[in-house]
């Protein structure tokens, strides 16, 4: 049984992370303009474009709409919901389940801003506090 088999949507690959940061960019869309902007950053043919949207469907990561002749795609799964899954996918398959780890490691990657930092802060103050952290 896959995770779509059970009403949850399996992590996406990068090919299909990119399409649905076009749909969530753009709202529902044909293929041709997703390929657009897909094909813009990194050639790729239409067919290719088609295929992932095909695969997308059947795993339940877009939703697509035969009403008219153009088919049109939407994202079936929320930007947010996406992120920590990805996120909860890295966190167990990398760092043992450790949020800490993986925070240390992205703190590493790169210099964050004070801006981040202080996000970040308040993020860590409101868990203390038993209160849900913004997004």
């Amino acid at each position: 049984m896959t995770p779509s088999d059970r009403g949850v949507p399996p992590v996406p690959t990068d090919a299909e992370l990119r399409i649905l940061q076009v749909l969530w960019g753009r709202g529902p869309s044909t293929v041709r303009e997703v390929h657009d902007v897909v094909a813009a950053e990194r050639p790729a043919g239409y067919t290719t474009t088609l295929k992932f949207l095909q695969i997308m469907l059947d795993k339940g990561l877009v939703t697509r709409d035969e009403s008219s002749r153009t088919h049109v795609y939407a994202a079936a799964v929320a930007e947010g919901h996406a992120k920590r899954t990805a996120t909860a996918d890295l966190m167990g398959r990398l760092f043992g389940g450790s949020a800490a780890a993986l925070m240390q490691q992205a703190l590493a990657v790169k210099p964050s801003s004070r801006e981040e930092l202080k996000r970040i802060r308040e993020m860590l103050d409101a868990i203390e506090r038993g209160e849900a952290p913004r997004e």
